[in-house]
Parts: structure tokens; C-alpha cells; sequence
């Protein structure tokens, strides 16, 4: 069983879920802050057995002190839903508390279900405004849940600033987890985004902030891989399995995306007006690794002036990643002279959201953390318009990306439209600033300026001192 991949927005079938939307959350208990993160994703839109589906994806996990001396959570979702009713048509819950994984699934493609799980009710809350009453299903025991507006409130965030509508959750369910108050803030326009979640308990009160609000385009598609696998019981005779077709190399990128497999985009680096070299970004390969289909970006140095302090002659970052999503799953950085503190491979986990690097070091992080690399690429599909008034920036778009040893969340402030001169002429552009909430990183003040036409080529760089212009654009036929 596998959802098919997510299809364009149908006007035909229209659906309450914003399909491409990830949430990220910062948590505080009481006086402490980043003591667990959370995630919601509108994964994508296809067909589940047949049936018109969304995939819904939550996380959360506490970490530090909590997690040690408190509560102990490690916990993913995914649950496919009915895109009109919202109802659970499969449900995937994987618990790692301990290290010692526990799944439990939930089948409702042949009985349709009469419940709403934990994921799907914060959507039905959602899609009911913050007012109405539902059914729940959790631990093979049904409950009751009544949510109701109790007021507003403006709520400032690291996603932005916020006019809310206060909606109170009550169940006999979270009573029984110890949860003695929820209060959900609910942003007053179309999408009713919970930028706020607030949950009181014996020992304290946990507070969960919205820190990076995403539309990513393209939808992300659901590869085979990661798709659920019934939990049936085996039939006396098994029926005949068919042969799967070879994988194809080098097949077509989605024409969603912003590039072409092959593109080559080739960047002059000056430092003051002075050369420094050059470097080239491609799309170099699709193929087959690890059993995966996978899409293979690197960045080469092509060129370096001698005894220049940052790289040398073919110093590359090599980054695989998921072809439709650009979801990373490894990057390999191999540079020299002022950057090779910099050099490691790290390993992206996409079910758990664990990156492991240096070959042992592992470290918790959201799920569809970037690499520097994969994040380049990515920014071409997002919707970074400009906020109409620049006091209250809700169109900057937070990122989880990995650097050096940690994830951060980067953030990506977009500007209004001018015109650059480049190598190739004066281009419409859009300057995007970058923070990364690490303190070296954003004493470089970094920035990128995007075309605006439809391919939204990165035309120049700014890293501190340094500077990339865009010199050529080519494509390279993979071998």
C-alpha cells in the first residue's frame, strides 16, 4: 500500500488542508526555554488504495532538562486523511522514548473511521474556528472533546506578530494525562494557524510558540519508501508479487520544481573588489542510492587565486537529496585552507529527524532540516513575498537548517523587487537577508538576491566581506 505522489491543487476537489504547510515550534516550560520541539506538516495530496488522501505528519520530543528530570517524549505521526471529511483513513504512531521504538497503526480504508486521532483533531480544531465538539479515539478508548472561543488576543512570536481567537480544549483524555488546561491561539485569517499552545500541569505550565511558518512549492510528493505497510495477517497462499521495473537513471526533474537536472550555474567570488576565484553549483545527477531515488547537488570550486584564505581548487560540498521533495539526506563537505573546520558528513534522517555526523555524534532536529546546500535550492520553491508593512514581517519564512553540529533556525526576510547589474545583464531581483541565531554566522550579515522570473536563479551572494555574482548559466547532460 503507498500514497501516490501529491498531485497539483485540483479546483475540482477542493480541501480545507494547505497542503505544503510546515509549522515548527519553539517550547518553554515555565522558566525554561527550548526544552522540547514540535512539528506540524501537510505533507501531500494523492491517493491512498484508491482513495483521495492526505498525509498529515506531527513531532515532538523533549529534550534536556525536562526530558530528564520531567517528561520523557519522542513521538512521530502520520495520518492519512479524507481531504472533505478529515477522518483518519490510516494512522502511523512510532513512540522512542527509551531508544526502544513502539508502533501502532490504525486501518480504516475498508471500515471507515468514527473518530478523529490526536493529529487530525488539531486540524478539525482548526477548520472549526475554535468552536464545536468531536470524537476521539486514542489508546483503543474514545472520548468526547469540546473546544470553545473563550476570547482573543494579540500574540507576538518568532513567526510574527498575530491577531488570535483563544479556543479552550477540554476532554476527559487529557485529564487523564495529567493536562489541566488547553488553550489554543488560532490566528484570525483563512488559515487559522495555532501560533500558540498553551497546556498547564501539576509541575508547570508548557508553552509552545510558533517559530517558522512554510508554504513549500512544490507540494512535496510521499516516495515509496516511507509508505505504511498494513498490518494484516498473512493469507494461507501468498498471491504472486510483481517484478518491479528497473530504476532509471537521470530521469526529468518535476517540472515544478525551479531547475533542470544538468543546470550549472557558475559564480566569480571577490572579496573587496578583488578576485578571489570561482565556483560552480549543478544539479549534477539523478540515481539510485541506497535503494532510494535520490538527486545529487554539489557546489565545486572551479577556480582560486593562490594563497587565498578561504577555498582552493576543487574543494566540493556534495548534498543528496530527495528528488521531489529536496528533503537532504547527506551532505559531504571536503574544503581546505580558512574553512576546512567546516569539513564532516552528516547523515539526515527523514522518518526520525536525527542527523548523524562525524561518523557517531548524533543530534536531534526537526523534521526536513536542510543542509546548506539543499536549503540553496529549496528557497527557489518558497513563497517569500514581502510583507506589506515592514514593522510586522509575517511573510519571513523560518528554516530548520543543520550547521556544524546543530540545527537553527534561519530566517529568511524577503525584500521588495530592484534590478541588479550582473555578468549577464541588469536583472528584477529580490534580496532575501538571512538570521541564523548563531552569532558568527549573522556577524556575516548574509544574503541572497533571487531572480524573479520563474527559474528564481540565485544572481549574487554576500557573505561578509565576500561576494558571489552569478557569471554563466549552463546545463551539464549527467553521464
Amino acid at each position: 500500500m503507498c500514497l501516490a505522489a501529491a498531485q497539483p491543487t485540483r479546483q475540482d476537489s477542493p480541501t480545507a488542508f494547505r497542503v505544503g504547510e510546515r509549522i515548527t515550534y519553539s517550547v518553554s516550560f515555565d522558566k525554561f526555554s527550548d526544552v522540547a520541539y514540535a512539528e506540524f506538516f501537510t505533507v501531500s495530496r494523492g491517493t491512498l488504495s484508491g482513495k483521495d488522501a492526505v498525509e498529515l505528519r506531527s513531532k515532538f520530543k523533549t529534550l534536556n532538562l525536562v526530558s530528564a528530570a520531567f517528561y520523557e517524549v519522542d513521538e512521530v505521526r502520520t495520518t492519512f486523511v479524507s481531504p472533505d471529511l478529515g477522518m483518519p483513513l490510516y494512522t502511523r504512531r512510532i513512540e522512542d522514548p527509551d531508544g526502544i521504538s513502539k508502533e501502532t497503526i490504525g486501518d480504516f480504508l475498508k471500515a471507515p473511521a468514527a473518530n478523529l486521532d490526536l493529529l487530525s483533531l488539531i486540524y478539525r480544531i482548526r477548520q472549526a474556528g475554535g468552536s464545536g465538539t468531536a470524537s476521539l479515539l486514542e489508546g483503543d478508548k474514545v472520548y468526547t472533546v469540546t473546544f470553545t472561543q473563550t476570547g482573543s488576543e494579540n500574540v507576538k512570536v518568532a513567526a510574527g506578530e498575530f491577531e488570535t481567537t483563544v479556543a479552550a480544549v477540554q476532554s476527559e483524555y487529557f485529564t487523564e494525562i495529567g493536562i489541566k488546561e488547553l488553550r489554543l491561539n488560532l490566528s484570525n485569517d483563512d488559515a487559522k494557524i495555532p501560533v500558540m499552545v498553551r497546556l498547564k500541569m501539576a509541575r508547570g505550565e508548557f508553552r509552545a510558540e510558533a517559530a517558522s511558518i512554510q508554504m513549500i512549492v512544490p507540494e512535496p510528493a510521499v516516495t515509496p519508501t516511507p509508505s505504511p505497510v498494513t498490518s494484516v495477517t498473512p493469507k494461507p497462499t501468498p498471491t504472486p508479487v510483481r517484478t518491479p521495473e528497473p530504476y532509471v537513471p537521470n530521469k526529468p526533474l518535476s517540472p515544478e520544481l525551479s531547475f533542470a537536472l544538468g543546470e550549472a550555474l557558475e559564480y566569480r567570488v571577490s572579496a573587496g573588489g578583488r578576485p578571489v576565484g570561482t565556483f560552480v553549483l549543478r544539479a549534477r545527477e539523478r540515481k539510485e542510492i541506497d535503494s532510494k531515488d535520490t538527486l545529487v547537488l554539489t557546489a565545486t570550486v572551479t577556480n582560486a587565486v593562490p594563497d587565498n584564505p578561504v577555498f582552493a581548487l576543487n574543494d566540493t560540498i556534495t548534498a543528496h537529496v530527495d528528488p521531489d521533495s529536496l528533503a537532504p539526506r547527506k551532505i559531504d563537505i571536503k574544503l581546505s585552507s580558512g574553512l576546512n573546520l567546516l569539513n564532516q558528513t552528516a547523515i539526515f534522517d527523514e522518518t526520525t529527524g536525527k542527523i548523524t555526523y562525524n561518523g557517531k555524534e548524533q543530534v536531534d532536529a526537526p523534521i526536513g532540516t536542510h543542509s546548506i546546500l539543499s536549503l540553496i535550492y529549496a528557497m527557489r520553491s518558497f513563497n517569500l513575498k514581502p510583507s506589506k508593512t515592514l514593522s510586522n514581517p509575517v511573510n519571513d519564512t523560518r528554516v530548520a537548517v543543520f550547521w556544524a553540529s546543530q540545527p537553527y533556525i534561519f530566517t529568511l526576510r524577503p525584500s521588495a523587487d530592484s534590478v541588479i547589474e550582473t555578468a549577464i545583464g541588469k536583472l528584477s531581483s529580490q534580496m532575501i537577508a538571512i538570521n541564523t541565531g548563531n552569532a558568527q554566522l549573522d556577524k556575516l550579515s548574509m544574503k541572497v538576491w533571487l531572480g524573479n522570473d520563474e527559474r528564481r536563479v540565485p544572481l549574487r551572494f554576500i557573505v561578509g566581506v565576500y561576494q558571489a555574482d552569478l557569471v554563466t548559466v549552463s546545463n551539464i547532460p549527467p553521464k
